[in-house]
């Protein structure tokens, strides 16, 4: 290319970008060190795409940009006025690029806080010596005419370019996108965000030579970015939710930070994020990537300046009736705990007020106000959870594929029609647990998979298998998946009053190594929050491991243990009652764990050593670790009334009745809620949970 047209086109990309050449030339130590120190200012680009002209559409793009925009504002302080969102149509290359340049690189300051959004398809093109260069898929997609091959994509090299040229070191990007689609073709009940492109698709020339001439000008500060992926061949997937479809990533991410306090590493968010996906069936990884020079081992929300110090489920949006009722954003529930959060369930304001939920659609709900002993404004305040209602009557739903013939599916519905606690439907189109589908073999078997299109581990039939034979086959599996569904119910790590610490750690002989640390957030100093980044949370095959519990709180607390293997077979925590004087008459008795107050205890307690080896092969563990003030009576006796031999004494074993023990544990959590006597019309149908009295964790691992 001419110099003279190269000129002429960079100056035009430069105009819709809103500078000048000189001014961008400014932006160096000279234009950084001239501007004012201002108070910082909060600065949002949030960007989602739906609706693309060639590629199909996609379904939660538009619920991210809300979820990040309601975030921003009641949690992290940003004036709607500095957020500025681009959807679908108004979301092109040459949008998105003016959209930078008019609304953050002219604006931003020194000390602002900058936050970059992209939720929508990302894909891969041939660059220079054929190496691949990742790019956005921008709404308009391809130049005029429709049919063309030169594609009108932002590069993510030059959207990283122009966000290190703003003069903060507050800049947060979070893109919910991935480049390159996984070569397996297992079936899957999660949407794409990636997708493949044609051998001829060229990149459009103003685009490469914009990012060429901005790559000339030094980078002024670092860009966190935190991503949807970790490693090329992960997908970003979007989540099927009652009433809105999300970005798994952004959905984990936001639900984490709204509980997050500004002592809190990004990365314990983010590890938390990650098992909050798995949970949901996909193995899709977060990850988290800086330039900066003497970058500290440590990226905490501070890069946020998040208001307040304490966590929130969410806030109120609008007040209605004169007062009578509110509007509230529910974006700070675990996702699998608001898909089933029930009428009658109960927050409480910073101000004293009290929230009574009525109805919910979607991520917002209707809410009676009470109880309110301040005549400060609600609408903004931050709302926290005090009950937990969940219906008692619980289903597994189950995705069919959409890859099975027709009649298969309609077997498929009748026979799990069946199968006690089971629903079934269609994939993608409603939302699910697992999916039923069939292995991508010739000749095919059917088999149970993970959201995310993993098989779980045998549950695949026979050839010829009949789908009849199928869903009797699983039936037991599918039950024991349903228990670690009710189980995750009572995660609520960030609304919990109970201040309790875990740490999962492996025995050595030395001292003790650190795998995972969680802790409640409510009722802890977040100055002692840990700001060390959790361990990758993988622990060697044939390791002897164990859970160190702190009670920091007043009262004695009881804990109990369940979890689940590969998917496959659940597990539980014996706390076997050892004799004093053995006698082989003597039947084994199982005995409650009792923690008291400010005591700290290792588990299990087995001697001659403490710990218990994990298995000789590579799998996927989760436990579930459940703290009440109340003993667990129901839960004890349905596990004593299993029959155990005496080497079956071990202190995690199989669990037998994983569905009746699931159920026990939420009467147990029930019963040991006061306030359920002022709620005697919906405790007939309803768990009723309250946070003062229960604390429950999930640690979730590889063996390998």
């Amino acid at each position: 290319m001419k110099r003279r047209t190269f000129v002429q086109r960079i100056g035009s990309i430069l105009a819709v970008l809103g500078i000048t050449e000189a001014e961008w030339l400014a932006m160096g130590n000279s234009y950084y060190q001239a501007l004012a120190q201002p108070t910082p200012r909060k600065l949002a680009l949030l960007i989602g795409i739906n609706q693309y002209r060639k590629s199909s559409s996609l379904s939660g793009c538009l619920t991210d940009v809300e979820l990040q925009q309601e975030l921003l504002i009641h949690r992290f302080g940003f004036q709607a006025s500095d957020i500025l969102t681009l959807t679908e149509e108004q979301a092109s290359r040459e949008f998105i690029e003016a959209a930078i340049g008019d609304h953050l690189v002219k604006q931003a300051k020194p000390g602002d806080v900058v936050v970059f959004h992209f939720s929508g398809y990302g894909t891969q093109l041939s660059g220079e010596s054929e190496t691949l260069q990742n790019a956005i898929v921008t709404t308009n997609e391809n130049q005029e005419p429709p049919d063309s091959q030169i594609a009108n994509y932002l590069l993510e090299d030059t959207l990283l370019v122009l966000l290190r040229s703003l003069p903060t070191n507050h800049v947060t990007a979070v893109l919910d996108t991935s480049y390159s689609l996984p070569s397996a073709t297992q079936p899957s009940g999660l949407r794409l965000r990636a997708r493949q492109e044609s051998a001829t698709t060229q990149l459009a020339a103003a685009e490469l030579d914009f990012l060429k001439q901005i790559k000339t000008q030094p980078e002024l500060n670092p860009v966190v970015v935190l991503s949807a992926t970790s490693e090329p061949q992960q997908a970003a997937r979007e989540v099927m939710m009652s009433g809105f479809s999300a970005g798994l990533f952004t959905y984990a991410l936001t639900q984490q930070l709204w509980q997050s306090t500004p002592a809190t590493a990004i990365q314990v968010s983010l590890s938390h994020a990650a098992s909050s996906m798995q949970q949901l069936g996909s193995k899709q990884q977060p990850g988290l990537l800086t330039k900066k020079k003497n970058q500290p081992g440590v990226v905490t929300v501070d890069n946020l300046l998040p208001d307040s110090r304490n966590g929130a489920e969410g806030a109120i949006l609008a007040i209605e009736e004169d007062g009578k009722t509110a509007q509230v954003w529910l974006g700070g529930l675990p996702t699998q705990v608001l898909e089933y959060y029930g009428a009658n369930s109960r927050f409480i304001l910073a101000t004293g007020g009290q929230l009574v939920v009525r109805s919910r659609t979607g991520l917002t709900a209707k809410a009676l106000v009470s109880k309110v002993a301040d005549t400060s404004p609600l609408q903004g305040q931050l709302i926290q959870e005090t009950v937990r209602v969940l219906p008692r009557n619980i289903h597994l739903i189950l995705a069919l594929d959409t890859k099975l013939e027709r009649i298969e599916r309609v077997d498929a519905t009748s026979a799990f029609a069946g199968v006690g606690h089971i629903s079934t439907v269609v994939a993608t189109e409603q939302p699910a647990d697992y999916l039923f589908g069939k292995l991508p073999q010739t000749p095919s078997r059917y088999g149970l998979f993970t959201l995310g299109g993993e098989i779980i581990p045998n549950t695949d039939g026979g050839v010829g298998e009949a789908v009849k034979v199928a869903a009797q086959r699983l039936s037991a599996k599918l039950s024991t998946l349903l228990a670690a569904k009710l189980w995750r119910l009572t995660q609520n790590q960030g609304s919990s009053r109970l201040p309790i610490k875990v740490t999962l750690e492996i025995v050595s002989s030395i001292s003790p190594r650190v795998v995972m640390q969680q802790q409640t957030v409510r009722t802890l100093d977040t100055e002692k929050a840990t700001k060390k980044p959790l361990n990758n949370p993988i622990i060697p095959i044939g390791s002897k491991i164990q859970y160190r519990v702190q009670n920091l709180s007043d009262r004695p607390i009881y804990f109990m243990l369940l979890g689940l293997k590969n998917h496959r077979s659940a597990i539980a925590f014996y706390p076997w009652q050892i004799p004093q004087e053995p006698n082989p008459d003597t039947q084994p008795q199982l005995q409650q764990v009792i923690i008291a107050p400010n005591e700290t205890i290792t588990l299990p307690q087995t001697p001659p050593a403490s710990g218990w080896v994990v298995s000789d092969t590579a799998s996927t563990w989760e436990h579930q670790l459940i703290f009440s003030t109340a003993p667990f009576n129901t839960t004890v006796d349905i596990l004593e009334k299993a029959k155990y031999s005496a080497g079956d004494q071990q202190p995690i074993a199989t669990l037998i009745n994983p569905l009746e023990v699931g159920q026990a544990l939420l009467q147990d959590l029930h019963n040991g809620s006061a306030i359920k006597a002022e709620m005697n019309g919906t405790a007939t149908d309803s768990y009723i949970l309250d946070v003062n009295n229960w604390a429950s964790f999930n640690f979730s691992f590889q063996i390998a």
